[in-house]
């Protein structure tokens, strides 16, 4: 099953953000300055903008995961039971990475069985993607 995204609207997202941190940290205008002198001042800059690619990076490949954009919630985790139902498809959640906030989509199915509820994608989202 497809993600939320395609292959290429991943590329084109990525590109966009590449660009928009390229601008920011060297702009195309002469007449803007660029951070010079202290070496730590460029470590920092090349650390916002590692957190900030790599963040990006990772909410797109997200985006495009199979189990973020499930037709079935699957089966129950507590009962192994197929009667399920959707409480939130169209839902985020941040998660904390080493690379800081990422926004990811998420869904919350309910077991018609037992009434526990319970999130398919999970902490594993993105987790059965090939390469």
């Amino acid at each position: 099953m497809a993600g939320l995204i395609g292959r290429l609207e991943a590329r084109e997202k990525m590109m966009e953000l590449c660009q928009a941190l390229v601008d920011r940290y060297i702009p195309k205008k002469e007449n803007k300055n660029i951070a010079d002198g202290l070496f730590v001042k460029w470590e920092e800059m090349a650390d916002e903008f590692e957190r900030e690619i790599t963040g990006g990076f990772l909410e797109v490949l997200a985006q495009m995961s199979a189990g973020t954009d499930l037709a079935k919630p699957g089966l129950c985790p507590h009962w192994q039971s197929g009667n399920m139902k959707w409480l939130d498809s169209g839902g985020q959640r941040e998660r904390q990475s080493e690379h800081g906030p990422v926004v990811v989509p998420r869904q919350v199915a309910c077991c018609r069985s037992c009434g526990r509820s319970f999130s398919p994608s999970g902490s594993g989202v993105g987790s059965g993607l090939a390469y």
